[in-house]
């Protein structure tokens, strides 16, 4: 199994991708730690991981608040004894808003959970990381950072920093053994996407038109299905990642290649 012996938290764990990454590394005999701000939707990934045969730690967790930050690393290494990895995705999407009208002031928001929220997560799982002789983080961006999608202004900024981030965490974390990438994702073929879809839908427009609309710009066809791009996101905390550090993965089905 890839992630075998291996503690795992998770933040972000919503209807998105973050309950597939959970399900995934547990499955691949990770224990994992949950952590958003609903705590009985946590309890319910945690019971159902734990139906399936795996183990799992969930507690209300808002990234905002470098305490509960704290206490999220503190119950899983007070359960598991050890932590060896974290998936930051836990994310503010903010307004659907374009750059000329958007609310400035919404921004801070919006940073504040995505960009510093990974950097409290990834200060608060370091000690334990530094008492089992390393780690690995992985910071989940977005393809919008790179191709703009309008109303993704606040968003995509706040991803852009995170990037930024990425790489001086893989500087500053690189000598306690801890490994820091990122993996910056398209469209996913999760609730968050499909909700968008039905959205599109109920305005008017024919389903097949907007699924159309998005899979003619992937050379794959596809819209990347959800599990799969939590497998991608998962290989950075395997094994196999051992030397890649500061390294940015793109996901998304070839509708962007960084050059």
């Amino acid at each position: 199994m890839l992630l075998k012996d291996k503690v795992i938290i998770i933040s972000g764990v919503g209807p998105g991708m973050g309950q597939n990454m959970a399900k995934i590394a547990a499955a691949e005999g990770a224990k994992v730690g949950l952590g958003a701000r609903n705590q009985d939707y946590l309890d319910k990934i945690a019971k159902e991981i734990s139906e399936a045969g795996g183990e799992a730690v969930a507690l209300s967790t808002d990234v905002t608040d470098a305490a509960q930050c704290q206490a999220l690393a503190k119950a899983v290494q007070d359960k598991f004894g050890r932590i060896d990895g974290l998936v930051n995705s836990a994310y503010n999407h903010g307004s659907w808003a374009t750059s000329d009208v958007a609310d400035a002031e919404e921004w801070a928001a919006v940073y504040d959970v995505n960009c510093l929220g990974a950097l409290r997560m990834g200060q608060a799982v370091l000690p334990a990381m530094k008492e089992a002789g390393g780690g690995a983080i992985v910071n989940v961006s977005t393809m919008a950072t790179v191709n703009p999608f309008p109303g993704e202004a606040a968003y995509a900024a706040s991803k852009g920093g995170l990037g930024v981030l990425s790489k001086h965490m893989a500087q500053d974390f690189g000598r306690f053994g801890v490994r820091v990438n990122a993996c910056r994702m398209g469209w996913i073929g999760g609730a968050p996407v499909m909700g968008y879809i039905d959205a599109q839908v109920a305005g008017g427009r024919d389903r097949d038109d907007v699924v159309g609309e998005i899979t003619s710009r992937i050379p794959l066809g596809i819209i990347p299905p959800e599990k799969d791009c939590a497998k991608a996101v998962l290989y950075f905390v395997s094994d196999y990642a051992n030397v890649v550090s500061g390294a940015t993965l793109d996901v998304n089905g070839g509708q962007y290649m960084a050059p």
